[in-house]
């Protein structure tokens, strides 16, 4: 499990690949409630790679905000790689950002079915090019450690996709 310094220190080695490749970061945040959000701007300078982050905790608030459509929601749920992408993507659309992250997830204790149970969160990781990225993960744990891993997790993958990304 990821411990704060540990996020800080991704945050840090973001910070400094999307400096190098002039890239504007936007996140969406469910389940994680802005953590992600947190963890990026406690980078002295932040704002020179970190434009916005959206938290839509509400399906409403996903709809509005990041246009998530309600058949999306209605067919997949909140919680699936089709609402991570459209949140994402939506993410993008409502920024100045070129690469965008989304999360969303059961981080318990309650919420989850058998068929999504808690720890299942859905992430999604979007660039101008049009490169998308989706994956769903199964994390186990409490509450704050679900939270925890889905932000090391959207941070690391922010990471691969920014070292993937031409100079």
């Amino acid at each position: 499990m990821a411990d704060d310094a540990f996020l800080l220190t991704l945050s840090t080695e973001l910070g400094r690949t999307m400096q190098q490749r002039q890239l504007l970061l936007a996140l969406a945040e469910s389940c994680t409630g802005g953590w992600a959000a947190q963890c990026i701007t406690a980078i002295p300078g932040s704002s020179a790679w970190f434009d916005r982050g959206f938290v839509t905790y509400s399906n409403a608030a996903k709809q509005q905000m990041l246009q998530v459509q309600a058949a999306t929601l209605q067919k997949y749920g909140a919680v699936s790689e089709e609402t991570a992408r459209e949140m994402a993507l939506g993410a993008l659309q409502y920024s100045d950002a070129n690469i965008s992250a989304a999360i969303t997830g059961i981080a318990g204790p309650d919420g989850g079915s058998p068929h999504k149970p808690v720890g299942t969160v859905c992430f999604g990781w979007a660039h101008s090019d049009g490169r998308i990225i989706t994956s769903t993960h199964h994390f186990s744990g409490d509450r704050e450690q679900v939270r925890r891993q889905s932000v090391k997790t959207v941070i690391e993958g922010l990471l691969q996709l920014t070292l993937a990304t031409d100079l």
